[in-house]
This record gives C-alpha cells, sequence and structure tokens, in this order.
C-alpha cells in the first residue's frame, strides 16, 4: 500500500482557523482576567431568614369591661284608691267603726260583736264611770290610751278560777272629749273608741265571740268545748252570719244567726234562761210555716239544716213573733261583719 505525502503546516493552520469560525454560536468568550491590583478577599454573608417565621406570642392586658345598663321596665304598681293617704286612712277608720245597736242591749250592757281590726265605740259621761268587760277567763296584758291627762283609766277584777273577769274601767273628766284605747290580753286586742258627752252614758260594754258558739251542753248540762273530731269539721272562716233580725222586741229576742253550711246557730241573751223559749217554726214550700227539729245548747238553738225565713213565736192571743231572714247564699255570706244585727 502507498502511503500519502505529509500536509504542509502552512495549509493546516488556516483550515483550523476555519473551523473555529463555524462553532463560534456554541463558544463563549472567556472573560478578560482583571488586574491582581483589583482582586478583593471574598466574605460568606450570613443566611437570609426564612420567608415564614414562627409567631411570637405576647400577653396583653384585658380590656376594662363595658358596663351595659339593664333596661328599665316600669314596675307595675296596684292600683290605690283616690285621695291622699290621710283620708283613705281615716275612711278605713269610719268603716270600722260599730255603734250601739237596739238589738243588742242585755239590760244596761252593750253587747259587741267581736271582729279582728273593728273599732267599738263607748259613749261616756263626766261623773259617770264606764264598764268594759271582757270574756271570762281572759287575762289582761296591757291597756293603753291616747289621752291619760283628762281620762282615768283603770281595771279591776270579779269572779274566781275558770269564771274570773276582767273589767277596764273609764271615766272622763269632761265633756266633749274623745280619744282612743287599746286593751291587750292573752287572747285578742281590743281598740275602743271613747267619747264624752254631758248626756247618758253606757254603764257598761262587752262582747260575744264565734268561739262561743262552738261549744255544746254534755249531759250534766255543764259547757264544754266541742270534741276534736267536730272542732275539725268546723272552721270560723266558713261561718255566715248573713241574717237578718226583725219582728217584735221581746225579752228573748235573738241576738244573731249564723251557720257553718249545714248548721243554723240561733244565739239568745241570757235571759232566755230566766222564761219560757219560743218554739221555732221554718217557711217550707209555698210559704207554708212548719215546725223545725232543733237542739237547745246552753244559749243557742242549733238547727241541723239550712233555711231562708224561720219564725219563732211564743204567747196566746197577740203572740210575740220575732223572723229570722236568710240575707246571703253560700260563700258570698261568709263572715259578714254586720251580719244577724
Amino acid at each position: 500500500m502507498k502511503s500519502s505525502p505529509p500536509i504542509p503546516v502552512t495549509i493546516l493552520l488556516p483550515a483550523m482557523l476555519l473551523s473555529a469560525c463555524a462553532g463560534k454560536e456554541r463558544l463563549e468568550t472567556a472573560p478578560p482576567v482583571p488586574p491582581q491590583s483589583t482582586l478583593v478577599e471574598a466574605h460568606r454573608e450570613p443566611d437570609a431568614p426564612p420567608f415564614f417565621t414562627e409567631p411570637v406570642v405576647q400577653a396583653l392586658a384585658a380590656p376594662a369591661p363595658v358596663a351595659i345598663a339593664a333596661p328599665v321596665f316600669a314596675a307595675a304598681s296596684p292600683a290605690r284608691p283616690a285621695g291622699p293617704p290621710l283620708s283613705r286612712v281615716a275612711a278605713a277608720n269610719r268603716e270600722a267603726v260599730r255603734e250601739p245597736s237596739r238589738e243588742a242591749w242585755l239590760n244596761a250592757v252593750q253587747v259587741y260583736d267581736w271582729t279582728q281590726g273593728a273599732i267599738y265605740r263607748l259613749y261616756t259621761a263626766p261623773e259617770r264611770v264606764s264598764e268594759i268587760a271582757l270574756e271570762p277567763g281572759e287575762t289582761l296584758v296591757s291597756v293603753a290610751a291616747g289621752d291619760t291627762v283628762r281620762w282615768v283609766i283603770g281595771d279591776t277584777a270579779s269572779g274566781t278560777g275558770a269564771t274570773r273577769r276582767t273589767h277596764v274601767l273609764v271615766k272622763p273628766t269632761a265633756p266633749g272629749l274623745s280619744t282612743n284605747l287599746v286593751i291587750a290580753t292573752d287572747r285578742r286586742v281590743y281598740h275602743v273608741l271613747l267619747e264624752s258627752n254631758s248626756g247618758a252614758a253606757m254603764a257598761s260594754m262587752s262582747w260575744s265571740y264565734p268561739q262561743g258558739a262552738l261549744k255544746v251542753l254534755d249531759r250534766s248540762g255543764e259547757a264544754g268545748p266541742l270534741p276534736a273530731e267536730r272542732v275539725a269539721g268546723i272552721s270560723l272562716e266558713r261561718l255566715s252570719f248573713g241574717y237578718a233580725i226583725e219582728g217584735d222586741d221581746p225579752p228573748w229576742r235573738p241576738l244573731r244567726a249564723f251557720d257553718d253550711g249545714t248548721q243554723v246557730f240561733i244565739e239568745f241573751p241570757e235571759a232566755l234562761a230566766q222564761g219560757e223559749a219560743p218554739p221555732l217554726f221554718v217557711s217550707g214550700e209555698g210559704g207554708v210555716t212548719e215546725l223545725v227539729n232543733y237542739r237547745l245548747r246552753g244559749r243557742y238553738y242549733v238547727v241541723d239544716r239550712l233555711f231562708a225565713t224561720a219564725e219563732l213565736r211564743l204567747g196566746e192571743g197577740r203572740q210575740q213573733v220575732v223572723r229570722i231572714l236568710r240575707t246571703s247564699a253560700g260563700a258570698s255570706g261568709r263572715r259578714s261583719r254586720k251580719g244577724g244585727r
């Protein structure tokens, strides 16, 4: 095999330069090397903090509470009667006053029905002593008068044991005086309105009590309290005093009548025991009167039924007749303050 002759250097050099020009798009020109005097030593900068950092918790003082006013509602006040307070007090006192009544006299003694909160009138006169008799067995605790300068107030007692009775004595020093008296006992409180005049004076006043009607007589004739089983079935709140007493005025004329819803009680004065007791007739259907069964217990007739009209008759020829009329029915008549008068 025959070898090729060598290529001269002068031919190779231009060829190499042409090849370099053809690939200049792929080659980058190397940057010039700066002079040694301008070089500075490099130092590493600290790393930049990350973009998200840990939250910083800082305790803040709580704001002061803000007071919120509560809504204001107008309080509903009960309706009050018209007029100034003092006029209402005077009106209430006038309505509470109990005056002496014709039917309540027992000889010279005015016998009031005792009612809680009532004011009882006592008419007096100078140089006359008026007596206030309490219930037998009642113990006096205190007596207070509004005017102790122009009124002489004292007390005494009569009887012994269970029949012992306290008497409060009253005497004015001049006519035209007025004051009040408060008597406190171991059972109740009495309010008395004292008035003096130059004319007549009440010799005595006392009371009758609804509790007195709730007593029975045993066969020996001695009064005693109702048995416990009967007391439990009778309530004072159920008593109705809605009865009127009309007709003649004999000594035995009843003081009052009342019922407990099933029985009627007719109370007579003490004079009943000194004479003949009148029979009781009740008006039935058609207004026909008929004799009714009843029992005598002390000063009381006890009728085992209710009635609208009844009559007490006594005497020959011209009879003395007293009528008892029921003025209220059911609960509407309970605890009537003026019934039986």
